[in-house]
This record gives C-alpha cells, sequence and structure tokens, in this order.
C-alpha cells in the first residue's frame, strides 16, 4: 500500500471515528502527496518533510504574532504528519553517518561543507532535518 493509499484510508477511519481536526489535516497530506504524485515532485516522504517543516514554520509565526491557539493547531497538524514520517535519528546515529561522511570526502574545513552534505543527505531520507545535519557536519569539521 502506497503512503497516499495509507493516508486516504486513515481519512476515512477519521471520519467515522468524527476527528474533525484530523480529518483536516489529513486531507491535506493527502492532496499535497496528489500534487506531488501528479507533477511527479519525488518522494513522499519528501513531501511530508516539507509540509511538517511548513506547519512547525507557521506555528513559530503564529507565536510570535500571539495567536497561540493558532500555532497549537498547526504543531497538532505537524505530528499528524510526523507520524507517516520514518522514526527520526539520534544524535549518536547521525554523528556516526556525519564522522564517515568527512571520512569519506576527506573534507577538513567548513568550505568543503557542501561535499559532505552532498554524502549524507541521500544516506538520511528523511530521519532527520537539514537544519540538524547541517549543524553536525559544521561541528565536526571545525572541531
Amino acid at each position: 500500500m502506497s503512503l497516499l493509499e495509507q493516508v486516504q484510508e486513515d481519512v476515512n477511519t477519521a471520519l467515522k471515528a468524527g476527528e474533525r481536526e484530523r480529518v483536516h489535516a489529513l486531507r491535506l497530506i493527502a492532496n499535497a502527496l496528489q500534487n506531488a504524485e501528479k507533477d511527479g515532485a519525488g518522494d513522499p516522504l519528501d513531501v511530508l518533510g516539507r509540509e511538517r517543516k511548513r506547519r512547525l514554520e507557521a506555528a513559530e509565526a503564529y507565536r510570535d504574532g500571539d495567536r497561540p491557539e493558532l500555532a497549537e493547531a498547526e504543531e497538532r497538524e505537524a505530528e499528524i504528519i510526523a507520524g507517516y514520517l520514518p522514526a527520526q535519528l539520534t544524535d549518536q546515529e547521525l554523528d556516526a553517518i556525519v564522522g564517515d561522511a568527512v571520512a569519506e570526502s576527506g573534507a577538513s574545513s567548513p568550505r568543503e561543507m557542501g561535499k559532505v552534505m552532498a554524502l549524507v543527505m541521500p544516506k538520511l531520507q528523511g530521519r532527520a532535518d537539514g537544519k540538524r545535519v547541517s549543524a553536525a557536519v559544521k561541528e565536526k569539521l571545525t572541531a
């Protein structure tokens, strides 16, 4: 079963259970996945990662605008999306992957960060946020 089919099935289940907020979030996810599939815009996990990131950024903006109720709604949607993403890597696992990539690339300064990122990101497959990975690479290269 594809990710889109799973989300659509979950929409029906949430509808039957009367979970309006969950239905709303799942429909948004399904729509994003359908659009990406139609446009050939890549991996469904990338789509979900982008959607989750958008929700978290919107929540932050709502908090900055003193709208905590809207921020909480966005965070709940981000949690629902996170349920479809693979488990996030621990700091130790990320450090190990980054360390291997640094050794493989032969990078020795922060200027060579791009080489390391190019090796690391395909190995992660949505299991770590880009900002977190970037910080880990920068730390390894400056240490």
